[in-house]
């Protein structure tokens, strides 16, 4: 999975590539499923999302899917437009939502609320539409957009917190829906080297929700980080040089039945990473 965004959290992320792009590219290049977790209604208006993603479904049936959410001021405030409430935000992208899914049914869709749409009609739709997913990381905001989401992507983390989240969703119209989890860690040969690598790339992780969602620049970000500790990170981030310890931290989700772990290292040894999980930390999950 990966993420749409315009810029990076922090400065020494170093790229924030176009994700549509890089998802044609993965998608040709494997036989992975891909999803990306988008903001319909800002930066891109959800007509142009439907299209983007009904392109992948046609070109690769079933391997497509998209999560939406209500977006991060870092990323959607490049347009110069109001950057509203969250409850209002909320409450747009579930239009969206719906429009989206009247393109991707083949209506042709005219709709003035708090998204205008006129006379849009897509042509090229796939046989069965992408997997719909809504991103939350509160419960509250979980069990808002349970009704009309076909599943939820939250984040990982401290395993009571994220089985408030999947009980909200679950409990609110969510129940028998997929859920996937975006697990971050930060793992390297040396413990030193596993908790600085996570302080340097993830320590935006601390200011919360609230705060992530209305900095505007990694310039931001940075300055409101600068108080922010290793240790700090290492309460949000799982940080270890121990392989076993990951595959336990990564088994605490079992008992929450979700469909899908997306593990996101917090560094640049992406390779070692990679190879490390594939060779020590899979097998113990198995």
């Amino acid at each position: 999975m990966c993420s749409d965004h315009f810029h990076p959290w922090l400065p020494e992320e170093g790229h924030s590539g176009f994700t549509w792009s890089w998802l044609g590219a993965a998608l040709q290049a494997t036989s992975l499923s891909f999803g990306t977790v988008n903001a319909p209604g800002w930066r891109y208006h959800p007509a142009i999302i439907a299209q983007a993603a009904a392109t992948l479904a046609v070109m690769y049936p079933g391997r497509f899917w998209l999560a939406i959410g209500s977006g991060e001021a870092l990323n959607e405030g490049i347009t110069g437009m109001p950057w509203p409430r969250k409850a209002e935000r909320t409450a747009q992208l579930a239009e969206c939502a719906d429009v989206m899914r009247r393109l991707w049914r083949g209506e042709t869709v005219t709709h003035h609320g708090r998204i205008i749409v006129e006379d849009a009609k897509l042509y090229t739709r796939p046989k069965e539409a992408p997997l719909l997913l809504a991103a939350a990381l509160s419960a509250e905001t979980a069990a808002t957009v349970a009704a009309w989401a076909d599943g939820l992507a939250t984040v990982g983390g401290e395993i009571e917190s994220v089985r408030e989240v999947v009980d909200a969703f679950r409990a609110n119209g969510g129940a028998g829906k997929p859920v996937f989890l975006q697990h971050v860690l930060s793992w390297a040969p040396r413990e030193e080297e596993a908790l600085a690598q996570a302080h340097q790339q993830w320590r935006q992780s601390v200011l919360g929700g609230a705060v992530l969602a209305e900095l505007r620049t990694p310039a931001q970000f940075a300055a409101a980080s600068e108080g922010v500790t290793a240790e700090d990170v290492a309460k949000q981030v799982r940080v270890s040089a121990d392989l076993s310890q990951h595959a336990a931290w990564l088994e605490e989700y079992a008992p929450l039945k979700v469909d899908a772990v997306y593990l996101m290292n917090a560094g640049k040894n992406q390779e070692a990473y990679i190879e490390a999980f594939g060779k020590s930390v899979l097998p113990q999950l198995r």
